[in-house]
């Protein structure tokens, strides 16, 4: 069974990664977005990354919903 849960966490991890930088990328997007004064496109963005965070917390084990 050990091997099993080092695959979890090994995916878990990769998943952390890739979320993490999704989210990373959304925050260069927002600064373009605004230095074109594009205000649905920089909603839009903030929401995204808002969403990439509560992945990041549920992937980390975390339980924080969009309100908190």
């Amino acid at each position: 069974m050990a091997p099993k849960v080092a695959g979890k966490d090994t995916a878990r991890s990769a998943s952390l990664e890739n979320i993490t930088f999704i989210r990373q990328m959304l925050q260069e997007l927002q600064k373009v977005a605004e230095r074109e004064n594009a205000e649905m496109l920089c909603y839009l963005i903030e929401m995204a990354y808002v969403e990439a965070g509560d992945l990041q917390s549920r992937i980390d084990g975390g339980s924080v919903g969009h309100g908190n």
